[in-house]
Formats: C-alpha cells, structure tokens, sequence
C-alpha cells in the first residue's frame, strides 16, 4: 500500500467504522425475545370483551346509526397484490405481496405471500371533526355492492362503501386497482354533512409496528419515515436511528408520507390537495423481537376536496425498489437510498441503468456481479493504468530518495525540500498516482451505499450464500465476538484474503517511502483485518463485489506491468531532467506550486529567526 492510495482507503475505512459502530445489527437479548412470545401467545387466548352498542353509538354521534354492525371483507387482486377491503370503515384490512415472502419463509420453502399491511400491526384512523366531537370513520360500518375479484392485466377494477346516513347524507369511499402493480387509488365523497362537520380537515392517524421480514433486524435501524414537502419538492426524512425515539411537526404542506422499511414501502400518496401538516414519529423498540420499531404518522387533509368530489389520494404497498417506484410521484424513488447525496449521480446514472441491462442477460445474481465488476474495472482501466506508471516513476527514483534521506538525515522540512527539489528537476508530481486512485474512491464509496439497500438482490442465490442481501454464514459460532458477531462469513474471508493478496503484491512494486513516520506497506495487511470485522454481517453481495474487484485488479496489475517498459520511463525522466536544467522543460504545477510554497515558509523562518536574535 503506497503513499499515494493510503488517503483513499483511509476515508472508506473511517466509513465502514462508522457503519460498523451506529449501524451494525445487535444480538437480540433471547430473554427479551422468549418474553414478548410468550406475551403474544397470551394475547391470542384472551376471551374478546361485550361490544358495549350503547357507548359506541355516543362516541359515534350523528353517525350513531352506523356504530354498530357486521364486518365483512371484500377482496381484490391483481397479479401482484392481494388487497383484502372491511366494509368497517370502508377501509384497507389487509395488503399481501405475492412475488415476494419473509426471510423466515424462503429459508422454509414456504410459498406465503408477504404481508406488507395488516391490522395486526397497522392501525389507521379517519376522523372528522362534528358538532359533538371528533368521530372516527374506520369503525363504522359501511355497505357495499361490490364482489370483488381478480382484476385482469390492462383493466381496473373497484369496490366501493358507502356511509349512508338521513336526507341524502352519506360518505364514500371507492378503492380502484389495475391489473398490475401496487397502487390503490382511493377516492373519497362526503356529501350533504356540512351541518355536522366543523372543520376544514380530517385527521388520518397511522401507527404501524415494524415486524421483522429479514433474516437479520435491519428494519430497527432501515425503518423510517420519509416525506415530500410540496414547495420545492424537497425530500426529507426522519433520521434513521436505531436506539432513540425521533420525531418532527411539519407545518408546511406535503405530497405524499410514507413508512419506509428496507425493502418494502407503505405510502399516502395525495393527489389533488396536498397534505396540510403532519406529525411523525419513529421509535425502536431494541427489547422486542416481533414489533421492532413504531412508526407513526398523524395527517390532516382537506375536507373540501371531499365535499366536492375531490379527495383523490393513492396508497402504496409494495417493494422499495427503484425501478418501480421512481414514476409513481414526484421524487417517491428517493425513497431508495441510493447513496450519499454527493455520489447519487453515480448510482442513479451508472449503477442502477447497468444493472437493469445485465438483469437481462443474467438471471443469476453472481454472474450479474462478476459481470458488473468487470464493466467497472475496465471502464476504470485509464486510471489504473496512469496510477502503475506513477509508482513505477517512483521505484526509479527510489535510489536517489535513499541517497537524500542519507544525506539530510531526520530534518523533515529539509527533507521534503529536497525530495520536491527532485520531483521538479524531473517533472513528476508525486500526487500523480494518488489522483487516479481517489477517483476510483466514489465507485466504491457507492457500492457501499448501494448493495445493503438493492432489493435485486433479496433472496437471490450463490454459491453457499443463500441470499446475497444479508450476510453468508458457513459456521455459527456459540459466542459473539465484539465488532463481528456470532457467525463466519466465507466471502468476507475471501474478500479479506484478496486484500492482502493484492496488498502483498502491490508492496513488491512500490518503493519504501523515505521519511514517512510509519510503514505505509503495513496497513495493506491491517486495513483488510478491520475491514473483515466491519463487513462480517454486511450483506453477502457486497463482500463478493469487493472479492471479484481485488482479483481483476491483480490480473490487471500484473497485465499492465508486462505492458510498461520502466527502461523507456527512466530514460524519459532523464530527457525531463535534462530539458528543465536546461530552461526548455516545464515543470508539473504541482511541484511548481509546492515550490513556492516551500520557499514561502523559508523566508518566514528566516523572519522569525531574525526576530528572535533582536529580542536577544
């Protein structure tokens, strides 16, 4: 590891330590987990209590004649999503994804459908503002005409329930899906009620608790909620914090909110008016192993867009993937952490468009990440290139660094002088090497940022790894060790074993760097240990991407150093050498600038030293 890449890879390591210390998944307490079961289980078998009508007709008010009832369901689907409607509250009940299941079912071969919304754990409220009080619409009771049934690819279909109340005065709600995808428009009508009603919004109150679909628990720290306000369209989100409560009042208006896990997306989504304010909450829930976090959203909408046939909004359930969701609203694929603000561009105009065209021509995901590595390397090959030859300038002129280093001993400043002092004389720029490999630093930087949050790869086979999303493990171990966990990830060895190998070969090729304060040629062996303990429990298809790179880097390394003559380099160093004594050569600006600079400080010595001899 030389001087020259030494920077680089000090920035990604402080950001994988940074990932490893707020981000890193926690060994659930067992205790913890064995109590909330048992707390479940106790919950399923207790008796259901008398419906009390008379209470519910007075909380119910004017709308007393609905309060009491029974439910039934009414089910649409399409080829992706089965939406299951209660004629309570008019409302969703239930939302399955087909083509998609949890963790705990694909390692079970189970053919269950996901369940991405449920009133198990999705509690939605729907108020209005009368008279005598506020009246939650979802608990009471609405008919229906409506059968339901499988909505044909390139049609749509509805259902609709209505509130009917005396004088002509009702609410309706009609729920519209198409033959394919995870939208579900919603519109609702309230007519004839401006006697009853007082206020100029409703309350839609969200609370949904996380539950686990991951073989690990990234929801607790992945889930959040996320939000565009209209004016400017600005996206935003509360932080995504694994051990805090976090929470925000937004006073300005917002197109749509949504509860964002990691792979999958519930969303409000309003069409016409937006959004007037809202509340939301994310609280972790670190002691419980089956509600892992609570994401809570508190809304108010305009009441005048009901009345006048206007309240048109769109409800999302599905997966959070990039392809499907970037054209569902304004800025709603931001909703997929592509990246860092800084590299989106890399992701979003690079990454993802070459991953949708391998995805058809690999159906296995290995292949499709051997393939992407070898796009990437060679589009890179430029730099690689540049950055060879500029250790090799260096190796050449290694002889005359040592013979510097002797001459000068351990004076730094006087040191580095002469060592500029010979990069000008040959027109080398030491930082020519560094250059190209910090600007290799974003790709990695974005795969990083990319591979944990790329739904592609869920559940998609490898090898030994069974999903390329979560972490491979090929030993359990009975005790947990600190900063790397209680498994063994192969491909994290493997990535390891690579980085030292192409360390070990890159330290044959790069000279000694001659008045460094430590071994540079040492951290190729200490950055991939820490980086194995870092990337243990990072997802599998990471680890192999960083495996794959190394070995095309050492294959283009040893191909390049075949096709570089250091003979000829040395012999121009000389001609450079010649031509700048001489007055006909040019200088790099770089030693050019570093000139200056050290000249600049000498002068300020001398000054300061000129000083201290008048006090004397």
């Amino acid at each position: 590891m030389d001087r020259n890449q030494i920077t680089g890879l000090l920035l990604l390591m402080g950001m994988l330590l940074g990932y490893q210390f707020f981000f890193a998944p926690k060994d659930e307490p067992k205790q913890a987990q064995k109590a909330q079961v048992a707390q479940t289980t106790v919950h399923k078998t207790v008796a259901p209590t008398t419906v009390d009508t008379v209470a519910l007709k007075a909380a119910a008010g004017d709308f007393a004649t609905a309060a009491t009832g029974v439910a039934q369901d009414v089910v649409l689907e399409n080829k992706d999503i089965k939406v299951t409607f209660s004629t309570q509250g008019g409302k969703v009940k239930q939302v399955l994804l087909k083509h998609y299941k949890t963790y705990k079912d694909f390692a079970a071969h189970k053919e269950t459908p996901l369940t991405i919304y449920d009133e198990a754990f999705d509690k939605l409220s729907f108020e209005l503002a009368t008279t005598k009080g506020n009246v939650d619409i979802n608990k009471l009771f609405f008919t229906t005409q409506s059968k339901g049934g499988v909505v044909a690819e390139g049609q749509k279909q509805s259902v609709t329930f209505t509130l009917a109340l005396a004088n002509g005065q009702s609410i309706e709600q009609t729920y519209t899906l198409a033959g394919e995808g995870y939208l579900v428009d919603q519109n609702t009508q309230i007519k004839g009620l401006d006697g009853l009603l007082k206020s100029q919004t409703a309350k839609i109150n969200w609370v949904e608790e996380v539950r686990p679909t991951e073989k690990d628990l990234n929801e607790n720290r992945k889930a959040t909620v996320n939000y565009l306000i209209a004016e400017g369209e600005e996206f935003d989100q509360l932080t995504e914090n694994p051990t805090s409560a976090n929470d925000a009042t937004l006073e300005k208006p917002l197109n749509w909110l949504t509860f964002k896990k990691k792979y999958f997306l519930s969303g409000f989504i309003a069409k016409n008016t937006p959004i007037s304010k809202a509340q939301i909450w994310a609280t972790p829930n670190p002691e419980d192993s089956v509600n892992i976090k609570t994401l809570r959203a508190n809304m108010e909408i305009s009441l005048a867009d009901m009345k006048a046939g206007k309240g048109q909004y769109q409800w999302y359930f599905g997966p959070n993937d990039y392809n499907k969701i970037k054209e569902i609203a304004p800025a709603f694929g931001r909703n997929v952490k592509l990246s860092y603000d800084i590299f989106l561009p890399i992701t979003r105009y690079v990454f993802v468009p070459l991953f949708n065209i391998l995805e058809t021509v690999f159906s296995n995901y290995g292949l499709l990440i051997i393939a992407l590595v070898l796009v990437i390397k060679f589009a890179l090959l430029p730099l690689t290139y540049k950055s060879y030859v500029s250790m090799a300038k260096m190796r050449i002129l290694q002889p005359e660094l040592n013979a510097i280093k002797e001459k000068v001993g351990d004076d730094a400043a006087k040191l580095q002088q002469a060592q500029m002092k010979l990069y000008g004389e040959v027109g080398v720029s030491p930082l020519s090497g560094c250059v190209p490999v910090l600007a290799t630093m974003p790709i990695l930087m974005a795969v990083f940022m990319l591979f944990p949050n790329l739904i592609n790869l869920r559940q998609e086979a490898f090898l030994w790894a069974n999903d390329l999303s979560t972490y491979d493990s090929v030993l359990d171990l009975p005790f947990s060790i600190p900063f790397y966990g209680n498994h063994v990830s192969l491909f994290t060895l493997l990535m390891t074993l690579s980085s030292i190998a192409y360390g070990y070969y890159n330290n044959q090729n790069t000279p000694d760097q001659v008045g460094q304060p430590i071994d540079m040629k040492k951290m190729a062996y200490i950055t991939p240990v820490i980086f194995m303990f870092v990337m243990n429990s990072l997802p599998a298809g990471m680890s192999f991407y960083y495996f794959v790179s190394n070995l095309v880097t050492i294959l283009q390394q040893i191909g390049i150093r075949k096709f570089v003559d250091e003979d000829k380099i040395k012999q121009v160093l000389e001609e450079n050498r010649k031509k700048i004594a001489a007055g006909g050569g040019k200088k790099s600006r770089f030693s050019e600038y570093l000139q200056k600079q050290m000249k600049a400080a000498e002068e300020m010595q001398k000054q300061q030293n000129e000083e201290k001899k008048k006090k004397k």
